[in-house]
C-alpha cells in the first residue's frame, strides 16, 4: 500500500515595503490585516510611520542626482523594460485585483492600461525637453534659453480605487521627467502595489527613484504635507485631505498637484505632456554673443 503523503502547508507571502532598492518592515513594526472579497484573512501589511517616510525620502534624495543625470533616452528604456515586467506578470496582477473585489475583466483591463502607461511615458522621456524648453528672442546680444531641469522628490498619494492603475499614472509621468518618488499605495487594496515593487527591484530601475510605502493616510498625510525635502506632492485625495495638504506644503512652498480620486484612468485625459509640465522647473540661461 501507498503511505499517505502528509498534508503541505503552503509558503504564505509576508508583504514588505519598498525603500531604497530594499524590502523592509515598517519601522515601528506594527502591521494592518486585509481581507480578500470572501472575508477569509489575506495579509498583514506594513502599516509605515513618519519614520519610515523619513527614511525613503533620504533614499530618494540619494538616488536623484544620479536619476536626473541619466540621458532621456536611457530612462525610456529603463520605463520601456518595466513596462516588460508588468506585462510578463500581468495575469499575477490581475489576480491579486480580483481577489480584493475587482471584476475579472476590470482588473485585466486595469493591468493592460499600466503597460500602456509606462510605455506612453517611455515615449514622452526623450521629447518633453522640445515642447517644454523654448530659444527666447531676447533686445540684447545674447542667446537666452529655457530648459526644463526635474523638481527633486516628489510625493505620491496614490487613489484607493484602481490601485496599480492609479499608482502607475502618477509615478511614471513624475519619473520619466528625471525625478524620484516617495510614494503611499492604496490604504484598501495595497496588495498589487507591494508586487509593482517585486518587478521595480527586478527591473533596471535604480533602487531608491521609487520608494512604496503602506499604511493609514491620516497618519501620513501630515508629514507629506511639511516635510521640507519633498518638493512637490502629486495626490488623489478628497478635499479634506487636499485642503490639509496645501496648507501644510505651503510652509515650505512646495508644489501640489491634485486629481480627483473618481477620475477615469481610462481616458485620454489621464495621460500626457501635462502631467510632466507639473514636476519640473524651468531654468532660463543667458549667454553673450561672441563669448
Amino acid at each position: 500500500m501507498k503511505a499517505t503523503e502528509p498534508a503541505r502547508l503552503p509558503v504564505t507571502k509576508t508583504p514588505k515595503v519598498y525603500i531604497g532598492g530594499a524590502f523592509v518592515r515598517s519601522e515601528s513594526a506594527r502591521t494592518f490585516k486585509i481581507s480578500s472579497r470572501g472575508g477569509a484573512f489575506f495579509a498583514n501589511i506594513p502599516q509605515c510611520t513618519r519614520k519610515d517616510l523619513r527614511n525613503a525620502v533620504e533614499a530618494a534624495a540619494k538616488a536623484g542626482p544620479g536619476w536626473a543625470r541619466r540621458t532621456p533616452y536611457n530612462r525610456a528604456q529603463i520605463l520601456y523594460r518595466l513596462a516588460e515586467m508588468v506585462e510578463a506578470r500581468g495575469a499575477e496582477l490581475a489576480a491579486s485585483e480580483v481577489e480584493f473585489g475587482a471584476r475579472p475583466a476590470d482588473a485585466g483591463r486595469a493591468v493592460a492600461a499600466s503597460v500602456d502607461r509606462l510605455i506612453h511615458y517611455a515615449g514622452w522621456a526623450d521629447k518633453y525637453e522640445q515642447l517644454l524648453g523654448s530659444v527666447n528672442p531676447v533686445a540684447s546680444a545674447h542667446f537666452n534659453f529655457t530648459v526644463s531641469e526635474p523638481m527633486g522628490v516628489v510625493g505620491v498619494i496614490a487613489p484607493d480605487a484602481q490601485p496599480l492603475l492609479g499608482l502607475v499614472s502618477m509615478v511614471a509621468p513624475v519619473i520619466a521627467c528625471g525625478n524620484t518618488v516617495v510614494a503611499l499605495a492604496s490604504e484598501t487594496v495595497p496588495y498589487p502595489s507591494i508586487l509593482l515593487g517585486e518587478m521595480l527591484a527586478t527591473s533596471d530601475l535604480p533602487g531608491g527613484v521609487v520608494n512604496l510605502l503602506t499604511g493609514f493616510r491620516r497618519e501620513m498625510i501630515p508629514t507629506f504635507a511639511t516635510h521640507a525635502h519633498l518638493r512637490a506632492l502629486f495626490a488623489a485625495v478628497g478635499p479634506d485631505q487636499a485642503k490639509a495638504l496645501c496648507l501644510g506644503a505651503a510652509e515650505s512652498v512646495k508644489r501640489v498637484r491634485i486629481a480627483d480620486p473618481a477620475a477615469d484612468l481610462h481616458a485620454e485625459s489621464a495621460q500626457g505632456l501635462d502631467f510632466i509640465r507639473s514636476f519640473v522647473e524651468l531654468k532660463t540661461t543667458w549667454h553673450p554673443i561672441g563669448s
